[in-house]
């Protein structure tokens, strides 16, 4: 390792950081990236995705206008202009360019959010299903594509600190067999993912209760580089949102319950109470929205979505692998009441509260009075249908969550700012590592897998300009 030269050096062998390491080798720098996995196939999120690149659920390819629109939009007042510009300007270009190192694309289904979905699919059954799927597919692409153009991608190397002269960024220390290593650079780029999978972070920006977040991940994105950059002046953007899913309570204890089904469907169609049997959020904003609610309640193990049987064989039905037959027959919990007094009983609730509950949303559904509740109900997800069919069902939720929404402020050039929005020289970030495009209020989601391809190129080509400058 002490005689690896490298002018670019990589943190992190997911999409993002193998992106950049690919374009800047592409672009004539040596590329090294360290990978803190030590296995052939090393976990990452990357590993477990479902393949499909979008933005803000829409099709990639719509034109920056139309996705420009979109961003600001749905991250009003959280994405950083020239970010989002970058982000829709890029869209197609990154796909094109995945499709260029032999990324195989096909249509999942007519929906404009599965046009372009990475083959073979990763989303086929409940529980896990990523080994020759994929992303498991793009890595190994992409890994074999960097080692053909004289890059290295160095498993079981875990950055540890950045090293900085004069203000700018020049390498960084690893850990690897045992032992510290410096690697000189002439650019570094963070791409080791979010926070997720660190409780202390959680609970500083996301959670009071970490543990009771289900890690609907590789458990790989522990924010090393977030730490790393922060200790280098960097500034941290959009820290108290992220990306995920809400699963049934069962789901750490039921493997084939995660990472599918979920239950947004259910939420945006019927209503999610607390343990009081009254609604707290605005189901309507979807269930990454949600999901960052019932988080956010001192008990995230407290809440419940209630529906009836028109919900559970319509929107119980929705998306490839529902909550329909999947949730009952992978053993997660389902109640089942012929009466909404019935159900109160076994939720152990009270019957009073949950019947006016229920009863004050049918009303101001029938007198389309949404906007009169109390938090108010959008449709900007879908459409909330009337609880009055029976059977009628709960099901308790537990958060999952897939990565951290906020992270290292960047630039449109993923260079990294510090809080004055000066950039440190040489320094850049990509992926999920990243903050200051999604999130907010109403956590506007534009997408991981394309942010991260997109972010990568533009990391590797700032960085290449400026070498060769």
């Amino acid at each position: 390792m002490e005689d690896i030269k490298a002018d670019i050096v990589v943190v992190g062998g997911g999409i993002a950081g193998l992106t950049a390491a690919n374009r800047a080798a592409q672009l004539g720098l040596r590329a090294l990236v360290l990978e803190k996995g030590t296995a052939e196939k090393y976990l990452c999120n990357t590993r477990y995705t479902g393949g499909t690149l979008h933005v803000c659920m829409s099709d990639i390819m719509s034109g920056e206008e139309v996705l420009l629109e979109m961003i600001e939009r749905l991250c009003a007042g959280v994405a950083r202009p020239d970010l989002a510009r970058a982000i829709a300007a890029d869209a197609e270009r990154a796909v094109r360019w995945l499709q260029g190192e032999g990324c195989k694309f096909l249509k999942a289904s007519a929906s404009p959010h599965h046009r372009w979905v990475l083959a073979p699919p990763g989303r086929t059954r409940p529980g896990l299903d990523w080994e020759g799927r994929a992303g498991d597919v793009l890595l190994r692409r992409l890994g074999a594509n960097l080692e053909e153009r004289g890059g290295v991608l160095r498993r079981g190397a875990r950055a540890t600190r950045l090293i900085l002269e004069d203000g700018r960024c020049v390498g960084l220390a690893a850990e690897t067999g045992g032992a510290e290593i410096e690697i000189r650079a002439a650019a570094v780029v963070i791409a080791d993912g979010g926070f997720q999978a660190a409780p202390d972070l959680l609970a500083k920006y996301i959670t009071a209760a970490p543990g009771a977040i289900f890690q609907r991940n590789a458990e790989t994105g522990t924010g090393d580089g977030l730490r790393m950059a922060e200790a280098a002046g960097a500034d941290l953007r959009g820290m108290d949102r992220f990306y995920g899913h809400l699963l049934s309570i069962d789901a750490p204890h039921r493997e084939r319950l995660w990472p599918y089904p979920y239950l947004d469907a259910l939420v945006v169609a019927g209503i999610l109470v607390g343990p009081d049997g009254t609604r707290f959020c605005d189901e309507g904003l979807g269930g990454v929205y949600a999901t960052n609610c019932v988080a956010q309640l001192p008990d995230p193990l407290s809440a419940t979505v209630v529906f009836d049987h028109a919900i559970w064989e319509n929107a119980g039905k929705q998306g490839l692998i529902s909550a329909n037959p999947h949730l009952p027959k992978e053993g997660g919990t389902l109640h089942v009441a012929d009466t909404l007094d019935a159900l109160a009983d076994t939720l152990r609730l009270s019957s009073t509260v949950l019947l006016e509950t229920v009863g004050t949303y049918n009303q101001a559904l029938d007198n389309k009075l949404l906007n009169s509740l109390s938090p108010a109900r959008s449709t900007v997800k879908g459409s909330p249908q009337p609880i009055r069919t029976a059977p009628f069902y709960a099901a308790p939720v537990r958060p999952g969550i897939t990565y951290t929404m906020g992270g290292i402020a960047i630039d449109g050039d993923a260079r990294v700012l510090r809080p004055d929005d000066t950039a440190i020289d040489g320094l850049y970030a990509a992926g999920a590592a990243t903050g200051g495009l999604e999130g907010g209020e109403k956590v506007g989601y534009v997408g991981g897998l394309s942010k991260s391809a997109i972010t990568g190129l533009r990391a590797a080509e700032h960085a290449a300009g400026r070498k060769l400058a």
